[in-house]
């Protein structure tokens, strides 16, 4: 309320306490006004790192989208630079040293083509007329000859297998009148009985879409392109029987597998159309590596309309080895002595260098630069003995493994944790534990690469025939993806195998230990 000169009391006393009144007033205004701009810079603060991390996760999905995808020269360039990327003393002693042995690549060289392989001769000479010399016209003789070979492709063929089995009566016993026994042979063992299938068949249709990704509505057609009527439902049929049959070996190869001091382990999405739950998984179990040697290399799938920690737990069955596995926390409640995955743990910090400046050295470079220090060793290692690997990861890795951690922890409550880098840090701090147990054992490995290569040609394929139909079609996908990669991983050709394993088990189906593959000759 304005008020004029006139209208104050004369009182001093009135007017002090007036005064006094009016400025407590102000006093109670003006911190009104102040706890609303700071309330407005708190809102300002949100909505800033609010920003920051919509802009980063912007930019790492633009790296992903269009950037390079490899992990050991991530894609950077671009516009936003993080704060924190400020190099200390220490981080600047990390870079200076060389993580890697710089390789010269080798210049390409065509390999000559296999000697097995038969060979037609077609000779390209010139005419009689021709041999004549052109300055004396002397006759020319033959001073050698220039050859090259090439590649000729034969289309594969189908044939009918005609089964004659005669029978056999007695003439005298008909005469007789007395019936008499007709004596024919029994009709071999087959895969499928009653089908048109045979075991070269089912092996062709098997690893077409297994092996190579080719969905039966594709096999379909080219059945049709060279005259044979085979319909997708019917060989559909054929793999759920086929799976029925090698379940046994299927079921073998996991005691084996269980029976590993360790093994890998990880999980996709699968769709699959008849299903409780929208989304189902195929979990795939591992061990040894996915090229032929001395260790014991299999790879088994096992399908969950579930990805709760159950479906490892009944699997596993009690197995009490080293397991190597991603973040994922249902692994936790099994009874398997986890080692974590340190390329998972370099892949967040791969994503926190994408949104880095271009030519910029920060702070994750100096977790880069100490994770390629390990990988270099394992590099120079992996031919080595079991026991030579423990002694030089002893000696060589775990001081770069504790320079590591001790980095990540001392950087925690430096870096927002909402960062990319943030985040980076807290998942390597939660892995960190479980991953510097590979120091244990020469027989465990730095990650669980070996997971995701076994894993990935299920993914691949999934691309071309995107779903399955029912629980059993995915059940039965694991088994014959199962019996596939097993027969990759040990330097087997997937058609002869499994061509073999099928009659043989429809043969003889007890005696399944000359069907494993490390007792199946190569070639």
């Amino acid at each position: 309320m304005k008020s004029d000169a006139n209208s104050l009391p004369n009182d001093p006393e009135q007017l002090k306490q007036m005064l006094l009144e009016l400025q407590q007033r102000m006093d109670e205004e003006l911190a009104a006004k102040n706890e609303e701009l700071a309330n407005k810079d708190d809102v300002i603060a949100q909505k800033d790192a609010q920003y920051r991390e919509l802009l980063e996760r912007y930019n790492v999905k633009l790296a992903n989208e269009y950037g390079k995808k490899s992990e050991k020269m991530p894609g950077a360039g671009e516009v936003f630079n993080e704060a924190e990327l400020v190099l200390d003393e220490h981080d600047k002693s990390i870079l200076a040293n060389p993580t890697l042995d710089t390789k010269t690549k080798a210049k390409p060289k065509r390999k000559p083509l296999p000697a097995a392989l038969p060979r037609k001769e077609v000779v390209i000479d010139i005419s009689d007329a021709d041999k004549v010399c052109d300055c004396c016209q002397g006759p020319l003789h033959k001073m050698g000859e220039s050859s090259s070979e090439a590649l000729e492709f034969v289309p594969a063929h189908i044939k009918v297998i005609k089964t004659i089995r005669p029978k056999y009566a007695c003439r005298q016993c008909e005469r007789d009148g007395v019936e008499g026994v007709v004596k024919t042979a029994q009709m071999p063992a087959t895969p499928i009985p009653k089908s048109i299938a045979t075991p070269s068949l089912l092996s062709q249709i098997i690893t077409c879409k297994y092996q190579f990704g080719l969905p039966l509505n594709r096999q379909e057609t080219m059945f049709t392109d060279i005259g044979i009527e085979l319909s997708r439902q019917t060989m559909s049929s054929w793999m759920l029987r086929s799976a029925q049959l090698l379940e046994p070996l299927y079921m073998r190869l996991k005691e084996v597998l269980l029976a590993e001091p360790a093994i890998h382990a990880d999980e996709t999405p699968l769709k699959v159309i008849k299903a409780e739950k929208s989304t189902s998984y195929m979990w795939a179990y591992c061990c040894g590596t996915d090229k032929p040697g001395n260790n014991t290399n299999i790879v088994l799938f096992d399908y969950h309309n579930s990805r709760a920690a159950q479906c490892a737990i009944d699997f596993l069955n009690g197995y009490q080895g080293y397991m190597h596995v991603d973040g994922y926390k249902a692994y936790e409640l099994t009874l398997a002595r986890l080692v974590a995955c340190l390329a998972h743990i370099r892949r967040k910090f791969v994503d926190a260098k994408k949104i880095q400046a271009k030519k910029k050295t920060g702070k994750v470079d100096v977790v880069l630069n100490l994770i390629g220090k390990l990988y270099g060793i394992e590099q120079r290692i992996k031919e080595k003995s079991i026991e030579d690997k423990f002694k030089i990861r002893q000696s060589h890795s775990k001081p770069i493994v504790q320079e590591l951690h001790d980095w990540l922890t001392d950087h925690k409550d430096k870096i927002p944790p909402k960062s990319k880098l943030g985040e980076a840090i807290t998942y390597g701090i939660n892995q960190f534990e479980k991953f510097q147990r590979y120091l244990e054992d020469g027989k465990l490995s730095i990650d669980n690469n070996r997971a995701e290569r076994a894993i990935k040609p299920f993914v691949i394929g999934r691309k071309a025939w995107l779903f399955s139909n029912t629980c059993n079609g995915a059940h039965a996908s694991a088994i014959l993806y199962s019996i596939v990669e097993t027969a990759k991983a040990n330097g087997l050709v997937v058609h002869d195998y499994m061509s073999t394993c099928l009659q043989h088990i429809a043969e003889q189906p007890s005696n399944l230990e000359p069907l494993l593959p490390w007792n199946v000759k190569r070639g």
